[in-house]
């Protein structure tokens, strides 16, 4: 237990001083907003060495509710971002500033170089990197996982890392999804009204790190390896959600009139039907 603490402020002093601000900045939202509950854990000989978490996308607050369980069990992790995000004012740079790395999913040749890039930066750091398989919020009409892309998983192959699937329930429901493009205000006012109600109902944010997953059976080398893993992770999330939300494995409780429902979850566990 003195090592596993001696470890997590290790850890700390490793992560740039602007993340660990915001990382305190943000543990202090999240328990104004909801109440937290995190199970599970990452194991201390692998908080040593270069780890990829994989988490399923259930709302607009999650990142930040993944952010302050991380912050809870010793860890200041860093985010695969979308380009759009690290090209903001302000909080742009302070997230470049922070190590977090970039995707442009829709340049292929600029995202080959950010593959490689990431591969590279994965396997020569002692901070793990969170992905979102699914590159989106999920339009199942459960929240189940969606489909998702197969790059977190070739990732973890290309690296040669360990995968931990974090599971997640409850941020959902503190602020809504809102709209696929903000062309003006209004288009703020669901998630702005949906937010500010947020501390009066006090939502449950409820996060799980799973047990690694186990990609040992899986040769990189072989056609539709990446497949094979990114199957297995997103049944590892999948299966990790089903005890957060008991009473509620079909349709959600908490209704959000914006969230799209478009789209049929293949990982939904037969527990969850």
């Amino acid at each position: 237990m003195f090592a596993l603490r001696q470890e997590k402020k290790s850890a700390a002093r490793r992560s740039p001083a602007i993340w660990r601000t915001m990382l305190n900045i943000d543990r202090g939202l999240v328990t104004f907003v909801g109440h937290l509950t995190v199970t599970g854990s990452v194991p201390a000989d692998l908080r040593k060495r270069p780890l990829l978490m994989t988490a399923n996308h259930i709302g607009v607050f999650d990142a930040f509710v993944l952010m302050a369980a991380c912050k809870r069990i010793g860890i200041n992790p860093r985010f695969m971002l979308a380009g759009g995000i690290l090209d903001m004012p302000v909080l742009g740079p302070a997230l470049r500033a922070s190590g977090h790395l970039r995707v442009d999913r829709a340049k292929a040749t600029t995202a080959v170089g950010q593959f490689t890039e990431a591969a590279e930066a994965l396997r020569t750091t002692r901070d793990p990197l969170i992905v979102y398989p699914e590159g989106r919020i999920s339009h199942d009409p459960g929240l189940w996982p969606e489909r998702g892309k197969t790059g977190a998983a070739r990732l973890a192959l290309a690296a040669n890392v360990p995968v931990i699937p974090i599971s997640q329930w409850g941020a959902h429901e503190a602020v809504y999804w809102g709209t696929e493009t903000v062309n003006g205000p209004a288009d703020l006012m669901p998630l702005a009204k949906s937010g500010l109600s947020a501390p009066w109902r006090r939502p449950h944010f409820q996060v799980h790190f799973g047990d690694p997953v186990d990609l040992s059976g899986v040769e990189p080398e072989r056609p539709g390896a990446g497949v094979r893993a990114h199957a297995k992770i997103m049944r590892a999330i999948a299966d990790g959600m089903v005890p957060l939300r008991r009473g509620e494995l079909g349709v959600p409780r908490f209704h959000d009139p914006t969230r799209p429902t478009d789209t049929v979850s293949p990982w939904r566990p037969k527990s969850g039907s």
